[in-house]
């Protein structure tokens, strides 16, 4: 088969292809009432990332859906990045998952069914690894190649981890590093080093399954996972739900190392300005790196964790544990609501 790149077939790439935070406030704003259901533990009212439902005896339904265009030129590999990335979100509410259907839409007058049963296999191999079953989907013949999962997952409630419920003091962690957006942006433009490449696929293939852990840590106070908003957006979220703000030490942000190779060229992704154009208002002291690194919309990024500070040195510990050990360190902290929703220092 000639040889084809997925990422030439779409006019965005990954959780770089959201809808700008903005934008979707807007779309989801409506005097239109829906039913109340007491059992709805978790809606779209608090922007989290999956829906949660009482099942009536001390456990809950977490369900969710994430599908995106390719991010990457590999079929198989955009299967195995497009699988993860939906799965984190049963993660990020500190659950286990259990289910997966696929969603999947395919331009099948102008690529091989082949390169979509690719697709298909390389969810399969991450769903596996997780170890949940790819039980079936649906799909459309559509414009652009674009693949997802919808994915149920089971939580004890007691468990059960939120975006919104962070509290003063609380320290902040991030489980991966920051930039696979500029990193996606340079392989479409052709640019992107080998060495760049394999962590690239590396992070974006990497289930986020410690959070079924963090779920269990009754220090944790609040979690998210980092997507196509960027950290700054999903900071925003999570500190904006608690009516808080944050304070964030940009040094000791994890960044791929190497990252500016791109950005000083401007090999950045669309989304790095309608990110920041979106809560531009809330940030205070950006800078010419931050700009780029914090905006930078993520595909299977990593957790965004708040924790007690007296549970600081466990917390660490349990990281390293966990071999996170570059991610044993906060980068900031939640404070009383101020003028900015975010400060960053340094």
């Amino acid at each position: 088969m000639q040889e084809i790149k997925l990422t030439q077939f779409s006019h965005g790439s990954g959780c770089g292809c959201k809808i700008a935070p903005d934008v979707l406030e807007k779309i989801l704003k409506s005097d239109v009432k829906g039913i109340t259901d007491v059992k709805l533990l978790v809606g779209n009212n608090t922007k989290d990332d999956a829906a949660v439902y009482d099942l009536g005896n001390g456990t809950a339904l977490i369900s969710t859906v994430d599908f995106f265009m390719p991010i990457v030129d590999d079929a198989f590999d955009f299967g195995r990045i497009a699988a993860a990335n939906a799965i984190s979100d049963v993660y990020a509410m500190g659950g286990k998952p259990l289910l997966a259907t696929a969603v999947l839409g395919w331009p099948v007058d102008k690529l091989p069914v082949e390169l979509a049963q690719k697709v298909i296999e390389g969810a399969k191999t991450v769903c596996a690894e997780a170890e949940i079953t790819l039980a079936g989907g649906h799909s459309i013949d559509s414009l652009e190649p674009m693949f997802g999962l919808s994915v149920n997952g089971i939580i004890e409630i007691k468990n059960l981890k939120k975006n919104s419920s962070a509290k003063k003091g609380d320290l902040i962690y991030i489980t991966k590093k920051i930039g696979v957006g500029i990193l996606a942006t340079a392989l479409k433009r052709g640019v992107l080093n080998e060495v760049h490449k394999t962590v690239f696929i590396d992070q974006l293939t990497q289930l986020n399954s410690i959070g079924e852990e963090l779920g269990t840590l009754p220090y944790v106070t609040a979690m998210t996972d980092i997507t196509g908003f960027g950290f700054l957006g999903h900071l925003i979220e999570m500190a904006e739900g608690a009516g808080l703000s944050a304070e964030i030490k940009y040094s000791d942000v994890p960044v791929i190392e190497g990252i500016q190779e791109y950005t000083n060229k401007m090999i950045v992704p669309d989304n790095v300005y309608r990110n920041w154009n979106s809560y531009k208002e809330k940030v205070k002291n950006i800078g010419a790196e931050s700009f780029f690194t914090l905006c930078d919309p993520q595909t299977n990024g990593g957790l965004m964790v708040t924790i007690s500070p007296d549970h600081q040195k466990e917390f660490e510990n349990f990281l390293m544990k966990n071999k996170l050990n570059g991610f044993a360190k906060p980068i900031g902290k939640i404070v009383e609501k101020a003028a900015f929703c975010i400060e960053l220092k340094d």
